[in-house]
């Protein structure tokens, strides 16, 4: 996939995979420092970062299952939240082939035996994997059908 420059691009590249995988897709838009998650000490009514930047960050959720929401950070990474499982730090570039291995049906659980727990496995591009620890209340239906 191509470098997405901006939060902007990245809305764009994850509303054509919503269109390639026919889900239903909400976006919401936060445009200022004091309305982006990671901002919160700029105080209120302060729109730009110390730079001069306009700060913007967008809330995507998409339909079907498994539920996924990614939240896109100015700072080039995304929050992407897997039936209730949280991926951090995951870089925008990233995002799209993160979200096709999710849709593909290429993610799975891996169980653990001792110390038991599961972890959600998303395989990327390059034989790269994205690994995360999943808490057994957060274990849903979808999760629970991909263990191996």
């Amino acid at each position: 996939m191509d470098h997405l420059p901006s939060t902007e691009a990245a809305v764009t590249a994850l509303r054509a995979l919503a269109h390639t995988y026919g889900r239903e897709i909400d976006v919401t838009h936060d445009i200022g420092a004091d309305q982006t998650s990671r901002r919160t000490a700029a105080g209120v009514g302060v729109a730009t970062d110390p730079d001069g930047s306009l700060p913007h960050e967008a809330h995507v959720e998409f339909g079907g299952l498994p539920r996924v929401s990614v939240r896109l950070h100015p700072e080039d990474d995304a929050l992407i939240d897997v039936e209730g499982v949280e991926c951090h730090d995951i870089p925008r570039d990233d995002v799209p082939a993160f979200l096709r291995s999710l849709f593909d049906g290429l993610a799975h659980v891996r169980a653990r035996r001792f110390p038991p727990g599961h972890f959600l496995i998303v395989p990327l591009p390059g034989d790269r994997t994205y690994k995360e620890f999943i808490p057994m209340i957060v274990l849903t239906p979808w999760l629970s059908a991909r263990v191996r």
